[in-house]
């Protein structure tokens, strides 16, 4: 089987972060079918190991990894199950993608990749090829796995997103979790649902840095300004679906004696803040329709310090790389909002390539989350990873892509985070280089992989296997 069937099976396992055990035992099936060595782990990570060609066996050892979880988003009106269905795959010229969801190209095409190259008589050193759970909810399938058993040198990380990049170093991140605890008051008045969807989204760490617009900030700036001229209550919101993706919808439901003159007045401010939005997001869209009366809703002291925490959280850049031009230093994303019986949680995902800064934005978090009555928590930490200066499989890869495609590849360091730091820190020695096809729009229901930019990009893996030593 090639790459291709490779993927179009795994995106018929549903797969997103939290709910990988099928696709972990995919793999495994895979191992024992093609009589190749292999440890699952009870986290669900998964290395196959296969020995090196004929005339190869002293040559270094070659990783090759990827994540097998997705962050599963979907269109508001897309009515897939992500636990239980799969995505619906379709081609338009040449872009592959998923119909009303993400795709999950991010990282899937990984695991085909490395499943079609283990599946091939492609000569290669001995390989460790090592697919990890749960990368887009803070790395937790790396960060739990025993690398104890591999010893490669070098590690080929296909978790990057634009052909002819080659990455060599990433910021670290975290996420922290902001729960305001509630309680509910009896609902007086008519109910309204307030739907703010049609953004862009993406991914916060590559595309942080085109301000995009944050679907639940943008929705709680719209609830504010409200709040100023009419009384209302919040008894539900919703919106988001992961910390590292940046939110395209929300939605909520209040309730207020003045629905009339509410819903005109929503739309007055949705047209004036939507204004300069929809110049780069033309499909931003408030809509404001009758729903049933809540049986409760949140006490005014409660909404009041949410919306007040949400006008000051920092989110988006916060400060750019003092050295390397049109390169974040900082950012944070909240990614998520979501209310249950007892509390709202919002979930946000600061990154920086200074453990300092990251360091000091957390603590801005955690006094902010103080001063508006919130319980603050950190959790999913992750190290960034450094420049190795000297390293022997940039140069060798650089030299490849330029004989095979006559340019050279860029070579840079990146804001989101990659798994390559957890790796680089437990194994020193090893010389990483991260790299993929183009894929657009990831984390978010636009995500499209170029077919053609996927077929380089195994070609390319193809001679780096067989030109690695």
């Amino acid at each position: 089987m090639n790459y291709l069937d490779y993927f179009k099976e795994l995106c018929a396992i549903p797969h997103g972060s939290g709910n990988t055990r099928a696709i972990s035992d995919y793999v495994a099936a895979f191992a024992r079918t093609h009589a190749l060595r292999y440890i699952q782990d009870e986290a669900g990570n998964v290395i196959i190991f296969k020995e090196a060609s004929a005339g190869r066996e002293q040559d270094p050892g070659v990783m090759i990894q990827g994540h097998l979880d997705m962050v599963t988003v979907k269109d508001p009106d897309c009515d897939i199950d992500f636990l239980r269905d799969p995505l619906t795959l379709e081609t338009d010229g040449d872009f592959l993608y998923a119909k009303g969801t993400s795709l999950g190209g991010d990282d899937g095409i990984a695991v085909a990749m490395a499943l079609a190259i283990l599946d091939s008589e492609i000569s290669h050193p001995r390989l460790e090829c090592v697919f990890t759970v749960d990368e887009e909810v803070g790395m937790l399938g790396a960060a739990a796995l025993n690398m104890s058993p591999l010893s490669s040198r070098y590690l080929l990380n296909m978790d990057s997103e634009d052909e002819g990049v080659l990455t060599v170093s990433c910021a670290g991140g975290a996420r922290v979790s902001f729960d305001f605890p509630i309680t509910r008051e009896k609902t007086v008045g008519e109910g309204l649902k307030v739907t703010l969807s049609g953004l862009t989204g993406g991914h916060s760490g590559v595309e942080i840095h085109k301000n995009r617009t944050n679907a639940i900030l943008m929705l709680l700036d719209i609830l504010r300004e409200l709040s100023l001229q009419v009384s209302f209550r919040i008894s539900d919101i919703h919106g988001g679906s992961a910390d590292n993706a940046i939110p395209s919808s929300c939605q909520a439901v209040i309730v207020t004696e003045e629905a009339e003159h509410a819903v005109h007045l929503l739309n007055d401010i949705a047209l004036r803040l939507l204004a300069p939005v929809r110049e780069k997001e033309p499909g931003a869209a408030l809509l404001c329709e009758a729903s049933a009366l809540p049986e409760a809703m949140i006490t005014s002291g409660v909404q009041n310090a949410l919306l007040g925490f949400a006008a000051e959280l920092p989110n988006g850049v916060i400060a750019m790389n003092k050295e390397m031009e049109d390169m974040v230093e900082t950012s944070s994303n909240l990614g998520t909002i979501q209310m249950d019986s007892d509390k709202i949680r919002l979930v946000c995902a600061p990154r920086s390539a200074s453990d300092t800064e990251k360091d000091d934005l957390i603590r801005t978090f955690m006094s902010l989350a103080q001063t508006h009555g919130a319980i603050a928590s950190v959790s999913g930490e992750y190290p960034g990873w450094p420049l190795r200066k000297e390293s022997r499989l940039v140069p060798l890869m650089s030299e490849i892509y330029e004989k095979m495609y006559g340019k050279k590849p860029e070579v840079v360091a990146i804001h989101a985070g990659l798994e390559c730091g957890i790796f680089s820190q437990h194994m020193p020695d090893l010389d990483i280089v991260s790299y993929g096809p183009d894929l657009f729009d990831i984390h978010s229901p636009k995500e499209r992989l170029s077919l053609s930019s996927a077929e380089r990009t195994w070609k390319y893996t193809e001679e780096i296997l067989k030109q690695i030593h």
